[in-house]
């Protein structure tokens, strides 16, 4: 099943997709806010049997939103792909744990809404990920059972500000979390549709070219090694957000450098989930 929240006539929503359209679960369970709520409260089920019949609306008719319009933990994974590390050319030794850090709910939008160019820097840039989102809460999962903690995957586009990611020496927050600068969707796939032991070929293009392509079964940390590393000091919720990390290809590593600018046009895709596509636009 396909997951997503909308916008439709003013209206905030949430749906399963189907071929048809999108049906809107939240006709169906008003005691359901929103998608987030339908995890937290284990319905899933529920919104599977009620996901039939007629459409209530056509994807292109409504706005798409992040499917998790304002989850909990946004986890990020860096340098997670074989050979991320020679792309900085610093001759840094391969880490023992993954460097991790968090996004802001306002720094992210739906497919096929506009991800935002700061007007302070023109070194805007790309990164393909595939998301998993939790499915149930937990804590010191352990590996063997981590998979079954997934509710789902999803896709993230990790727009990133380069030249702010270095602003201090220990973080990359503020490259990280510009309002508007990245990107997921377009819907999630639940785990009983998109087996997670799976690999998934992950691809970015940029206006068409295929800029990254790669395969979660080369992760140096897989899903389940980060469900359980994660999970060691943080409670997971479903809904929670975990942001596996993207291959080598992105803008920056390029030479020379290949940077976004308005009108250029970012699609993330793994076949077995669907397209993330925006469309770069400058700040206002």
């Amino acid at each position: 099943m396909r997951l997503a929240s909308f916008e439709a006539n003013g209206r905030a929503s949430y749906g399963a997709v189907t071929g048809a359209g999108i049906i809107d679960l939240s006709r169906k369970f008003p005691k359901y806010a929103s998608l987030l709520d339908l995890l937290r409260a284990q319905a899933v089920a529920q919104a599977r049997a009620a996901a039939s019949g007629a459409a209530d609306y056509q994807i292109k008719d409504v706005e798409m939103l992040p499917p998790i319009v304002s989850p909990e933990k946004n986890i990020c994974v860096g340098i997670n792909y074989p050979d991320r590390s020679a792309e900085y050319k610093d001759s840094r030794e391969a880490p023992k744990y993954p460097n991790l850090f968090c996004r802001f709910p306002s720094s992210l939008v739906g497919s096929g809404q506009p991800i935002v160019r700061p007007k302070v820097s023109d070194k805007f840039d790309y990164e393909g990920e595939v998301i998993l989102v939790i499915g149930k809460e937990g804590r010191h999962i352990p590996r063997e059972q981590a998979l079954s903690f997934i509710g789902g995957v999803t896709l993230g586009n990790e727009g990133s500000v380069r030249d702010w990611l270095r602003h201090g020496t220990l973080n990359v927050t503020q490259g990280k979390n510009f309002d508007r600068s990245g990107s997921v969707g377009p819907w999630i796939v639940t785990s009983d549709e998109l087996d997670p032991a799976k690999p998934l070929h992950l691809t970015t293009r940029v206006n068409g070219e295929r800029r990254q392509d790669d395969s979660t079964d080369r992760l140096t940390w897989g899903f389940a090694w980060l469900i359980n590393y994660i999970s060691t000091f943080a409670t997971l919720k479903p809904g929670d957000l975990i942001w596996t990390g993207t291959p080598t290809g992105a803008g920056v590593h390029r030479n020379p450098s290949v940077w976004l600018k308005p009108g250029d046009v970012v699609e993330v895709e793994v076949p077995e989930i669907g397209v993330l596509r925006n469309e770069v636009v400058d700040e206002t």
